[in-house]
């Protein structure tokens, strides 16, 4: 059970509540929607302002911030919104768009244009609540692995002329003349200007930091919240804490996001915090082939796949644009198609690394075989550690393979 922490300072006092401690409060409501349904998932499904109210609601009330009176009120009241903490949770609702995290939106509908009644009215998060929610899931994550952020992409190759790591060599034909002077001062003192040759100019190594184009697929399918667990919230928040990672450790880097399920679509950071679970299947094939083709736009040293998933390859887009489906077992058909996507990613250099969410024999196997013909990781994990291990992966930039 999670500890709950009691904020007597703010009881009676709601309206002094700031918004981003209000969004920190109710973060994994707001990433979360996309449970709207998990019998019967609407992709296109939107937040309302009753489900922000809601959730502000329940945040308060698991952290005893709500006076006791007022609560008993609130329970006995026929309409909560007119009630004196009803009045407060409105109040909260206007500060968060005031202070520029949600822009309320309606339904145009009925030609009022936003005259529509509170029921009707959804809500977008903005850039700045983005920005917001990926910091704190990256603060969360990074403080979960022990250390800091880092700065750039380690790799196994060196060159001149990057940045410094204090390691001296003997100069070549092609290095960078990064002279050490006293080393090279050195030789010429030691053999005479008129015996100087090229080998005896020693420079000082550089490490070299590449540049990488990532795209993260998120697979939206039916089981990713089905069987008692979330695990697509989780993949969000993940995919959050990436986007702010790059954009604020790595601005050479580029991300992009994939939703895939009975096919794919490529969604931009600021819709995937509120993205929904889509169809039932998993189109694992139409994933790899979207993501390439966005890697192909990109002029990068690095180019990498990170797959998030939780179910074995179970829908293929035919050349006609039908979805061939087949939930049962590994579809051969389905199988070889994805393979060839896979086969397609090795021969353009881009490596596929795969955080897996479940253990299904069947699925290990298809992981492994992945990894192995793209020279991949394979991560067998859960929802509640999946964010370390991405962000340690896309860190270290090492090969590795976790069984």
């Amino acid at each position: 059970m999670a500890r709950i922490t009691r904020y007597s300072k703010f009881e009676g006092e709601l309206d002094g509540l700031d918004s981003s401690e209000l969004m920190q409060m109710i973060q994994e409501a707001l990433l979360g929607q996309g449970m709207n349904d998990p019998y019967d998932p609407d992709p296109d499904a939107r937040p309302s302002m009753d489900d922000l109210f809601d959730a502000i609601l329940e945040a308060l009330a698991e952290r005893g911030m709500i006076p006791e009176e007022q609560l008993m009120e609130a329970m006995q009241a026929e309409n909560i919104r007119e009630t004196a903490l009803g009045q407060q949770i409105e109040r909260l609702m206007d500060k968060l768009q005031q202070d520029g995290f949600i822009r309320k939106e309606f339904d145009d509908q009925d030609g009022q244009g936003g005259n529509g009644n509170p029921g009707e009215a959804t809500f977008q998060l903005t850039d700045k609540s983005i920005d917001f929610l990926g910091y704190k899931s990256l603060r969360d994550l990074m403080g979960g692995l022990g250390r800091s952020s880092a700065g750039a992409h380690d790799t196994r190759e060196y060159a001149s002329g990057v940045e410094m790591t204090g390691e001296l060599k003997n100069y070549e034909f092609g290095d960078t003349l990064n002279l050490d002077t006293t080393a090279t001062l050195g030789n010429v003192i030691h053999k005479g200007f008129d015996q100087l040759e090229e080998s005896d100019l020693v420079i000082r190594q550089s490490e070299y930091n590449s540049s990488a184009a990532t795209v993260v697929l998120l697979d939206c399918s039916h089981s990713m919240i089905l069987y008692g667990e979330d695990r697509f919230t989780p993949a969000k928040q993940v995919a959050l804490a990436l986007a702010h990672l790059i954009r604020t450790q790595y601005p050479g880097d580029t991300v992009k996001f994939v939703l895939f399920h009975d096919s794919a679509e490529e969604v931009p950071v600021s819709k995937l915090a509120q993205a929904q679970i889509g169809p039932y299947h998993t189109n694992t094939a139409g994933g790899l082939r979207l993501a390439q083709q966005l890697l192909k736009r990109e002029n990068k040293d690095m180019k990498q796949i990170v797959m998030i998933t939780d179910g074995k390859p179970s829908a293929l887009t035919l050349p006609d644009g039908r979805i061939y489906k087949n939930a049962y077992g590994l579809d051969p058909y389905v199988l070889g198609a994805t393979l060839r996507e896979v086969a397609n990613c090795r021969r353009s250099g881009i490596q596929v690394n795969t955080f897996m969410l479940a253990r299904d024999p069947e699925l290990v196997g298809f992981v492994r075989r992945v990894s192995e013909m793209t020279r991949g990781k394979a991560y067998f994990t859960t929802p509640q550690n999946i964010g370390q291990y991405v962000l340690m992966d896309f860190v270290t930039n090492k090969t590795k393979l976790v069984n």
